[in-house]
């Protein structure tokens, strides 16, 4: 039985899975929280539709500072599903970090969102988006240049055959 190819297989898909890994989405009913990233002073929206039509729900924003707020039925979206919309400031004493954000509903339904506190928002005047390659001292494998990317995919995949080898080799009997 040839188990070398399933196996090298397996051990490729392992080692590139992450160049494709896909960022997770807030499930249905969750607290979205507008802007996700806000700046110290920021005013933020949350929303849900947790709490049904015209539900209303008690929020709180004391992890980042800012206390107790209200949501309240969105009058503005007649046509869309039924949200529940509440708003607040982030304290300019805030510090950098992510804080969670909980409203619970009139109807007992407790939903959360995060909240990452930042010093300057993306895309806002004097904001700099970070540019080029940190230093980390583990290489750069991922770097911009695609012959070393191959290579570093070509370097695992022939460490997975040579492994495969070997276990194959040591399964027949035939010693290392």
């Amino acid at each position: 039985m040839r188990t070398g190819r399933p196996l090298i297989a397996a051990a490729f898909a392992v080692a590139v899975s992450g160049l494709w890994a896909v960022p997770a989405v807030a499930s249905p009913g969750g607290l979205e929280v507008y802007p996700v990233t806000a700046a110290p002073g920021s005013t933020v929206t949350v929303d849900t539709t947790a709490c049904g039509a015209h539900g209303t729900a008690a929020g709180d924003a004391g992890a980042v500072g800012a206390g107790p707020f209200t949501l309240a039925p969105d009058t503005d979206d007649a046509a869309g599903p039924a949200d529940s919309v509440g708003r607040f400031t982030v304290p300019v004493s805030a510090q950098p970090g992510t804080y969670e954000i909980v409203a619970r509903c009139s109807g007992g339904t407790r939903v959360t969102g995060d909240l990452i506190v930042s010093l300057t928002e993306p895309g806002a005047p004097g904001a700099q988006m970070p540019k080029g390659h940190v230093e980390t001292g583990v290489g750069g494998a991922l770097g911009p240049d695609p012959v070393q990317t191959a290579a570093g995919v070509a370097a695992l995949a022939v460490a997975a055959a040579g492994g495969t080898w070997l276990l194959h080799r040591r399964a027949r009997g035939d010693g290392i």
